[in-house]
């Protein structure tokens, strides 16, 4: 098979995680999809992995399965990297499923944690010179505040037997407990996910005390 068939099966395991989250009592995921490097693969693979995401992010916006009540939508990352039709389902997905309360999915979608800082910072310099905010006042919270994503990861879990981070809520993770698995994603199960739960209720966690 093609290098990147694995993808197709990785995109069909994500229902069966949706729902395992949801029994284990999963509040918020962040699925770790498309970074702004990936743009560098080869042009067939990126393409094939576009019409996946095409169809996926359609499945979404038209409610179907998990996606009528249970799971909210969240796309974060460089979106405006993706040709308009892509930014219009992923869109449409987040507005069809904004009032699902079940379980939040954050899709980093072109996302890298060093360009979600810079971008935050950016934004803060531009909001500095129309006198929005105070730069005397700038803290830790008024850059969470303008990064894509707002909330901390309690758990990261990386699995095909890579131990990196790869770019991943470099801001957000820096009290995240990390799992590194071997098994590759479309491989991964209820069971691994459990175990990687249980992992991290073993861990002490002092955020530096």
């Amino acid at each position: 098979m093609q290098l990147w068939k694995g993808h197709e099966f990785g995109a069909q395991k994500l229902d069966e995680l949706f729902g395992w989250c949801i029994g284990l009592g999963i509040k918020e995921l962040t699925l770790y999809c498309f970074s702004t490097e990936n743009f560098r693969r080869a042009k067939k693979e990126v393409e094939y992995l576009f019409n996946l995401f095409w169809k996926e992010f359609e499945k979404m916006k038209q409610g179907r399965g998990v996606f009528k009540d249970k799971v909210k939508v969240n796309v974060i990352g460089r979106i405006s990297m993706f040709s308009r039709k892509m930014q219009e389902s992923m869109l449409e997905a987040m507005k069809t499923t904004k009032k699902n309360k079940a379980l939040l999915v954050n899709f980093a979608m072109a996302y890298g944690g060093r360009q979600e800082i810079t971008d935050a910072v950016n934004k803060i310099i531009k909001d500095i010179k129309s006198n929005k905010i105070n730069s005397k006042k700038i803290n830790e919270n008024t850059i969470t505040n303008y990064l894509y994503l707002k909330s901390e990861p309690d758990l990261v879990i990386r699995s095909g037997g890579e131990i990196r981070t790869s770019n991943f809520l470099t801001w957000q993770s820096v009290y995240s407990e990390f799992v590194f698995i071997d098994k590759l994603w479309p491989e991964f199960t209820k069971k691994d996910l459990i175990k990687c739960i249980e992992e991290f209720n073993k861990r002490e966690r002092r955020f530096g005390k």
